[in-house]
């Protein structure tokens, strides 16, 4: 199976969007923090990732980790263009940048092309645009706190599929399937919730692929970003990301070890792309 097909086209998109002008635009500042990577661009636009922290346990004052990281001190002025192709870099950080400045590049596109078949809600939860009725089947892709949250309230049915069982409560352990379950586990799925971590480690088309055709797919966090062509073309009908409405704020709060808790509401706001007529079609 080809690496990293959704990342690949949602860079040919931005390509075919901005043009010549995307030669022009370069990196203002780019901030590595404990939960997400933030960078933004001269010109304002601003895009993030999740932080794959685990995937440089070497990380220690070592020349061990000096691969792992993407070219401190060097990425202001950097073409956003070659940081961007850095999220189809096989090592996680320098990926985690790569994507932050490809969906910086991504809200650009957005604000200059929306997708004809998708509508920007703000201050909405993907987990709120699911719609989720009582008795369907949910599966989680990644221990996701604020949706295992209200599933529980809800008492609503459902799975999670994590590599790491130990990011569960003992309340949420009888829910829990292993990764290596995905083939077993999606297929059941009327509702899949997918965290957008799935695109850092690149088992994300995977995933999409192993839905039942009217299964609503549902992918979530900053590091989903607002190009929706190539999510679209898997069967995602619903993207939820966050528009950074204060950059620089936002970074700070990065840089000082911060989490969505942190800047939803204040530099940084919910937003969800909604395929039009996606609840009417998974009904049908």
């Amino acid at each position: 199976m080809e690496k990293d097909p959704i990342l690949k086209e949602t860079l040919a998109a931005i390509e075919a969007i901005l043009g010549p002008e995307l030669g022009s635009l370069a990196v203002e500042r780019a901030v590595i923090g404990l939960f997400f990577t933030g960078v933004k661009l001269e010109g304002g636009s601003a895009g993030a990732c999740a932080t794959p922290i685990r995937t440089i346990p070497e990380a220690v004052c070592c020349p061990s980790s000096v691969m792992a990281m993407p070219f401190p001190g060097k990425l202001r002025g950097r073409p956003a263009r070659d940081l961007a192709a850095e999220a189809l870099s096989p090592h996680g950080i320098r990926r985690a940048a790569g994507i932050a400045a490809m969906n910086a590049l991504a809200d650009m596109c957005w604000k200059r092309r929306p997708h004809p078949e998708f509508e920007l809600r703000a201050g909405v939860d993907a987990f709120d645009a699911a719609e989720i009725r009582p008795g369907e089947t949910v599966v989680v892709v990644g221990a996701f706190v604020p949706f295992l949250k209200e599933l529980k309230r809800r008492g609503q049915p459902y799975l999670v599929l994590e590599q790491d069982s130990r990011t569960l409560k003992a309340e949420e352990l009888p829910f829990f399937r292993p990764a290596e379950k995905a083939d077993e586990v999606v297929p059941e799925a009327d509702v899949l919730l997918v965290t957008g971590t799935t695109l850092i480690n690149d088992t994300l088309d995977h995933l999409l692929a192993l839905a039942k055709p009217h299964c609503r797919v549902a992918m979530v966090g900053p590091t989903v970003g607002l190009l929706p062509d190539a999510f679209l073309r898997r069967g995602a009908q619903i993207l939820g990301s966050i528009e950074i409405r204060r950059p620089d704020e936002f970074l700070d709060v990065l840089a000082e070890g911060g989490s969505g808790y942190h800047f939803l509401g204040r530099s940084a706001e919910k937003v969800v792309l909604v395929r039009r007529g996606a609840r009417e079609a998974a009904a049908a």
